[in-house]
């Protein structure tokens, strides 16, 4: 017989794969092995999912024999989860949990930053004596086990991606039973956690810090300041503005050459004294950042190639996608005065590599991430945001984002099918002219008589022409459309960013109305729902300013480049009719 259970409370599923309880309810499992503290089965309903094994009594032991639906081993056990199921974590990453608390909801893609995966050269050994967070095992983005509540295994050398909150028994959001009072006791309601602890929102530390479980002390030197200007919240301006080059790209070689790389020369404008980095910095520096900003975007690195990393035109184009990177992160107010990127930008680590190092693990042991982040965050004093005006913005601007999305990708295509063919077709059709020009001009040569060869010549000269025109269209794209798709790369890696940056704010916002629902029930008190209001604020003051960079860097950008293009292709043009020109002259003395 089936084997069932009783639910003992009411539970609401706010996860996919999850279904919702009533109080009495009676339900069929799959099989009485939970996962991680879950059980799949069929409610009353038919809906089939997981639900916390904790909020339910089994009503039957099961049978001697195969388990319901093939068994533990079977193919249809859990069908919500993925195919082969989860692999178990390591000891070394058993999540802590006790009691009768069970984990969260079963586990979700994992999102966030991720170290790019790819054979780069650059990425091959390291570059230093002692493993770092981006390649040492447990480290996110290196196929780790994450923590269940969302940041990485603790240990030394490793990099919390949020700081856990407290699970205790009373929160309906953590699955734990909730607690029955006495009969005429009012009950004290709480914003709810979210089950599910791969979310954006919690990994990030949103939902910890809007639920005032930060807590941490702030230096002066750690405050991210928003201030109002005339257009609504943004970031302070940089005091100590600067520009970086990239230049000289240098193979290099260690371990007696059995290991070559690419070194390249940074010189910030604000010490005018280089630095040699190579890609895998580049990419230690981009995680670093990426995990301690949840509320800004920073730009993507320019993509690893498995061959071809020492020719020329590969090198070349890392070049020009790590200069737009560059120019992107020191014209931004936050990311181009935090500690990591100054030390990235001057320490010398080839001639002192103590300083590099000590710097290194500094910025890996930054306690200053996850909820504690949102605590370095300053808003303009007494200043209140009208959160459906808020929401109305944010809402606009993730429309906003999509449609842009959607055209960059369009523009990228178009530019990409154009350059090609003015690569290849567009050279051997007028190529095609110029032979067929040439051949002309050699059937004329036959005629053998001496007035015409001044129009043989002219000819032939006609026909080396379209050879030449033929040539600039081949080397056309390099001076103009291959600009334009490098600034597409980049804006799509900042549009990707964004769907997650949003996600943290709207968060913010849902257990801000959750709160007020509760204190018109009489279940909250104002005090405690007018905290969450205000750290709700602080995300949304960030969010916004975030928001006005993006679209300051963007008129900016496409400003910019729209000029470079447009010139380019006046330069152009103007050679192909200087070729021209030149060709019709030659007819002047015939």
């Amino acid at each position: 017989m089936a084997l069932r259970a009783r639910a003992l409370y009411d539970f609401r599923s706010e996860n996919p794969g999850e279904i919702s309880l009533r109080e009495h309810e009676v339900l069929s499992l799959c099989s009485e092995q939970d996962i991680e503290g879950w059980l799949e089965g069929v409610n009353s309903r038919g809906d089939r999912g997981l639900f916390p094994a904790s909020y339910v009594q089994v009503l039957r032991a099961p049978e001697p024999g195969p388990a319901a639906d093939g068994g533990p081993s079977g193919p249809a056990r859990y069908a919500n989860l993925p195919p082969g199921g989860f692999e178990p974590l390591p000891a070394a990453f058993q999540p802590p949990y006790g009691g009768g608390a069970p984990p969260p909801a079963a586990p979700q893609l994992y999102g966030g930053y991720q170290a790019s995966q790819g054979s780069d050269d650059d990425w091959d050994d390291e570059w230093d004596d002692s493993s770092t967070v981006a390649d040492e095992p447990g480290a996110l983005g290196s196929g780790a086990y994450p923590d269940l509540d969302g940041s990485a295994a603790a240990g030394p050398g490793r990099y919390r991606l949020s700081t856990r909150a407290d699970l205790s028994l009373g929160s309906r959001g953590s699955a734990a039973p909730p607690q029955h009072h006495p009969s005429g006791t009012k009950s004290s309601a709480t914003v709810s956690r979210n089950l599910n602890r791969f979310s954006t929102f919690v990994k990030s530390g949103g939902e910890a810090f809007v639920l005032g479980e930060a807590s941490g002390f702030v230096k002066d030197g750690d405050k991210l300041c928003v201030v109002l200007g005339p257009y609504g919240p943004e970031w302070q301006e940089n005091p100590y503005p600067f520009q970086c080059t990239i230049d000289d790209p240098t193979k290099q070689t260690k371990f007696k050459g059995m290991k070559s790389y690419i070194s390249y020369k940074l010189v910030p404008t604000h010490t005018q004294v280089p630095v040699h980095r190579r890609y895998k910095h580049f990419d230690w520096l981009y995680a670093r950042l990426a995990e301690k900003f949840p509320v800004i975007s920073v730009p993507h690195l320019p993509e690893k190639q498995a061959t071809g990393r020492f020719e020329e035109d590969f090198i070349s184009k890392r070049r020009k996608g790590l200069i737009w990177w560059m120019n992107h992160m020191a014209s931004h107010p936050v990311l181009a005065q935090c500690d990591v990127f100054q030390h990235f930008l001057t320490c010398p680590s080839s001639t002192d590599e103590k300083a590099w190092k000590q710097g290194k693990r500094k910025a890996e042991k930054d306690e200053m991430v996850g909820a504690n982040f949102f605590l370095t965050l300053s808003t303009p004093p007494a200043a209140a945001l009208d959160l459906q005006e808020v929401e109305s913005k944010i809402d606009g601007f993730k429309s906003f984002t999509k449609k842009m999305d959607d055209s960059t990708l369009q523009l990228n295509h178009t530019a990409n099918e154009f350059a090609r063919k003015q690569v290849t077709g567009f050279k051997k059709e007028y190529q095609k002219v110029g032979q067929s020009f040439r051949g002309l001009s050699q059937a004329f040569e036959l005629d053998q008589q001496a007035f015409s060869a001044g129009l043989n010549q002219a000819i032939a000269f006609t026909g080396d022409a379209y050879d030449a025109i033929g040539e600039l269209f081949a080397e056309q794209p390099r001076q103009d459309l291959d600009p334009v798709m490098d600034l597409l790369a980049l804006y799509q890696g900042h549009l990707a960013n964004f769907p997650d940056i949003i996600h943290v704010q709207k968060g913010a916002l849902t257990k801000v109305k959750e709160s007020r629902r509760h204190v018109e029930e009489g279940k909250m008190e104002v005090q405690k729902a007018d905290g969450i209001q205000d750290r709700c604020n602080t995300i949304s003051f960030a969010t916004l300013a975030e928001i006005h960079h993006f679209h300051q860097i963007r008129v900016r950008d496409f400003k910019s480049q729209m000029q470079h293009f447009l010139q380019q292709q006046i330069i152009f043009f103007q050679k192909v009719t200087q070729k021209l020109e030149e060709a019709l002259h030659k007819y002047d003395s015939v």
